[in-house]
């Protein structure tokens, strides 16, 4: 990664380069296992200090808006219990908060169907980020998330081997290290340059969400 104007937006969690003696963590990053990644939802910002290129993260702008009934938002899963999983939410569509808001996802808001089938433990794991829909506020402390739609969902989630897995199945994420599957809600979003198969969906080049 080098010094660019184009504007590169982030999620908590996503990797943004490898790290090296001439690429190191700034604010807003943390370095792990040979790579950067991102803390905070924000821009990409590179600076160059010496010889050195420091990778940041910069908030998009200061806190000026507060989730809605109907956004889709992106949150970081906290704790996951039995009947429901706590939750921060990180951006509300493409705008980065400043702070997060404490939201809760129940089991009888995950799936649209079968849902009093649905195990928290074998759909989400605490460091998980999901995409998810605000639903009509009941308490005033606490925002509510359903992931009760195709596109919403875990979109990141890292292996015990500390690498982003990848999505084999709606309901599956594998490492791509040592190939360890782990149960998910996988959103149906299909990360760039990446291309698999999941059940009878064949991806083998990008193509725009239906």
């Amino acid at each position: 990664m080098s010094s660019t104007n184009e504007r590169i937006i982030c999620v908590p969690g996503q990797v943004l380069c490898a790290s090296s003696n001439d690429h190191v963590a700034g604010q807003g990053t943390f370095e792990r296992m040979g790579y950067i990644y991102a803390s905070l939802a924000g821009v990409v910002k590179v600076e160059k200090k010496l010889e050195i290129n420091i990778v940041q993260v910069q908030s998009l702008k200061e806190q000026s808006t507060v989730p809605s009934p109907g956004d889709i938002v992106t949150a970081r899963v906290l704790i996951v219990k039995s009947r429901q999983c706590m939750c921060e939410i990180k951006c509300i569509g493409d705008i980065a908060l400043t702070r997060p808001f404490r939201a809760v996802l129940r089991q009888e808001d995950v799936r649209a169907t079968e849902k009093d089938r649905v195990k928290m433990y074998e759909s989400f794991a605490p460091g998980d980020i999901i995409l998810a829909r605000v639903l009509p506020i009941m308490d005033v402390h606490t925002y509510q998330l359903s992931t009760a739609e195709n596109e919403l969902g875990v979109v990141i989630s890292h292996s015990e081997a500390g690498v982003p897995m990848v999505p084999i199945s709606w309901t599956e994420m594998q490492c791509p290290v040592n190939f360890t599957k782990k149960l998910r809600k996988v959103a149906k979003v299909i990360p760039e340059n990446i291309d698999i198969d999941m059940e009878d969906n064949t991806e083998t080049e990008k193509k725009p969400s239906t």
